[in-house]
């Protein structure tokens, strides 16, 4: 099999198993909700993203794919508030006080505007740990060689699903919805 046609195989069925378990947890209602201006942020962001959670693959697998979800999930709200200016910010005003490893409470409070102790914080981190665990059970499945450009791949088509899993979720938790075309 051609790798890319392996590669978008492996990406969809990774994005259509991630969103059948969003939608047994009611948090998506319909299809993925997609915008291009959304899904080219990640082809910027990508680079350093990727350089930041390769870190962390070995020790702290979830949090290097779960964390992908709370950068849609950033992008989306910023793509909802004013595009115009939050389209250049960049990557690194994702980042909290300590850089990367508090990425996902920066974006949760500082961001979403959700308070850290709250229960809808809570039900994200759950359901994007959830979501990162069946990501790895799909990479692990494949029997892939680690440290191998395959494997190299294949992780990063799974954080580019969560990245649009996590824009999804926020556009749903904004009132966004699909209706043959995604409306507000």
């Amino acid at each position: 099999m051609d790798d890319s046609v392996y590669y978008n195989n492996f990406e969809d069925h990774l994005r259509e198993e991630l969103i059948r378990v969003c939608r047994q947890n009611g948090t998506l209602t319909g299809q993925l909700l997609r915008s291009e201006d959304i899904d080219l942020r990640w082809t910027d962001y990508a680079p350093d993203y990727m350089a930041d959670a390769m870190k962390l693959i070995t020790d702290y697998p979830t949090v290097s794919v779960a964390w992908a979800g709370y950068l849609g999930m950033a992008v989306a709200k910023w793509w909802d508030q004013d595009w115009e200016t939050f389209r250049y910010y960049p990557y690194g005003r994702l980042h909290g006080k300590r850089g990367f490893d508090d990425m996902d409470e920066h974006i949760v409070q500082h961001i979403l505007g959700i308070p850290l102790e709250s229960e809808e914080t809570t039900r994200m981190e759950e359901l994007l740990r959830s979501l990162a665990t069946t990501a790895i059970g799909f990479i692990r499945h494949e029997n892939i060689e680690p440290q191998s450009p395959r494997a190299f791949y294949v992780y990063a088509r799974t954080v580019k699903v969560m990245y649009q899993i996590g824009a999804s979720l926020e556009l749903e938790r904004l009132g966004y919805r699909w209706k043959g075309i995604m409306e507000h």
